[in-house]
């Protein structure tokens, strides 16, 4: 069976790499540090153990850890049929990622980047093969997200995105294709409110309870936009919502100072114990 890489063992790297050992998969996880790793392992086996009781299918944590093994740098995705990157939405990070993919991994490796705002043919044009770079943008928690964004770069061929295509579906994904336009459907639409929002408690407006509370209560949403900031990660929306300031030069997206104060004071949401709401660590 082929491997898959997964670059990055953060909460969106963690999730791809649940979802694919849970289907089948052989994974090797990626980062920069054995401390990252192990961390990483640890969130799959407590969600694989917890799977059940949080909803979702009843899975086998031991089979799935059993799926994934891990190595410290790029090099050890060498061998990856396909390379699944999910590290910071931070163009220069991302950039050095893919030249040193691009340099360690075979020429028929197809690269799958998942962003929620970079333009796929911004990262294609790093790498010696714009035609084997394509899209996918996986929403959090992966698992339990059935529908993905799949967005061919300007030069992806149509094998790539079979390819990939083949992958999400045995993943149990529904790709929507969309064409390659910075931050795509989802935010376009999703940073825009979770910054308005964040300008509602700058401004003192309402605090984050109130705000959530109106989007659940009046307009039916299961998360309101500022819970849902905080389980993204709130340096991630700053990291998008720059990115789109920067791509369109519309002030519409500029950045609520809110979100760079909380992002500079490590204030990160769910996965640093603080955000808009305060959470157990245990």
């Amino acid at each position: 069976m082929s491997v898959i890489g997964v670059i990055g063992a953060g909460v969106m790297g963690v999730g791809v790499a649940q979802n694919l050992a849970s289907t089948g998969h052989d994974v090797v996880l990626v980062d920069k540090d054995e401390k990252t790793l192990a961390a990483a392992l640890a969130t799959i086996e407590r969600n694989s153990r917890m799977s059940r009781l949080m909803g979702g299918p009843a899975l086998d944590a031991d089979e799935i850890l059993s799926r994934i093994t891990t190595a410290v740098g790029a090099a050890g995705a060498a061998k990856a049929e396909i390379v699944i990157e999910n590290v910071t939405e931070n163009w220069d990070v991302k950039r050095e990622v893919y030249e040193t993919l691009d340099a360690e991994c075979g020429p028929d490796t197809v690269f799958v980047v998942n962003t929620s705002a970079i333009p796929i043919t911004k990262v294609a044009a790093v790498t010696g093969r714009p035609d084997k770079v394509v899209g996918v943008h996986f929403m959090n928690p992966v698992p339990a997200k059935p529908v993905v964004e799949l967005i061919p770069g300007f030069h992806t061929s149509p094998e790539t995105v079979e390819r990939t295509k083949d992958l999400l579906h045995a993943m149990g994904k529904k790709a929507v294709h969309v064409k390659d336009s910075c931050g795509f459907i989802s935010n376009r639409v999703l940073m825009l409110t979770v910054n308005e929002a964040a300008f509602l408690v700058h401004e003192g407006v309402a605090d984050a309870a109130s705000v959530d509370e109106v989007f659940r209560g009046c307009f039916g949403h299961p998360m309101g936009p500022l819970e849902t900031a905080d389980l993204i990660g709130v340096d991630t929306i700053l990291y998008s919502v720059e990115v789109l300031y920067e791509h369109y030069a519309d002030s519409k997206y500029r950045p609520c100072p809110l979100l760079k104060q909380m992002t500079d004071a490590g204030l990160h949401g769910r996965k640093s114990g603080r955000g808009f709401y305060t959470y157990d660590s245990n």
